[in-house]
């Protein structure tokens, strides 16, 4: 993750105000930025860890300034014109110069329940064996970085890099996202849920024997 992503821990950011839980959207073109957003998922251009790296690489002076939805219609805006399934000059124009061969793709309305039912499982068979069981205790990768990708898309955040953790849970073998981010093949390994103590990951913590949950693959992991 970028820095300007990869805000977790971080202080100077401002306060954390809880919302009602009954708020979904703040403005009328938020609901319809999703709305885009899954309607553009659909045409099978890019996966899910594709678009989060969109969002996370924009321009730190825009991410920093954009709201939520802005963030999203951004990446999306990125990601339609480097797959080509829009010019830059259409997407300034607003309007397609040409009939689009991707329109047989279009989610049509009626699917649209079907399509958020099904949801997008990562689980995949794995060759790679688990390394570890519930109780072991480990240390997660000291730099939370893409060992593959210079600069690339990772699901380890930076405030959790090189603290020991237990594990508490397997998930099974998941898509992992270093790799299925960069179009490099899915590679499945082994998923873990791991608890860390807030006292090994905070400087002051409130309540030291607090626990932070994250689930993180095999490759973020080494025997502690």
């Amino acid at each position: 993750m970028t820095r300007v992503h990869d805000m977790g821990g971080r202080f100077g950011d401002g306060p954390v105000t809880p919302e009602p839980e009954n708020v979904k959207f703040h403005a009328d073109w938020h609901p319809r930025a999703l709305a885009l957003t899954l309607a553009c998922g659909s045409l099978g251009l890019w996966n899910i860890d594709v678009s989060r790296h969109a969002r996370e690489g924009l321009a730190p002076k825009d991410y920093a300034r954009f709201a939520y939805y802005e963030k999203w219609i951004a990446a999306l805006a990125d990601l339609l014109v480097e797959t080509g399934a829009l010019t830059a000059d259409e997407l300034a124009a607003g309007q397609a110069q040409a009939d689009s061969p991707l329109a047989k793709k279009m989610l049509k309305a009626e699917a649209v329940a079907g399509v958020l039912a099904r949801g997008g499982p990562a689980d995949r068979p794995s060759n790679v064996a688990p390394r570890f069981a519930v109780g072991d205790r480990v240390r997660l990768r000291a730099h939370p970085e893409n060992v593959t990708v210079p600069g690339g898309h990772t699901r380890l955040p930076a405030y959790a890099a090189g603290s020991q953790a237990s594990i508490v849970r397997m998930h099974g073998s998941h898509v992992l996202p270093d790799s299925n981010a960069h179009h490099l093949g899915e590679a499945p390994e082994p998923l873990y849920a791991v608890a860390l103590r807030a006292a090994d990951i905070w400087a002051h913590p409130e309540h030291p024997d607090d626990e932070v949950i994250l689930d993180v693959w095999d490759s973020y992991l080494e025997p502690a």
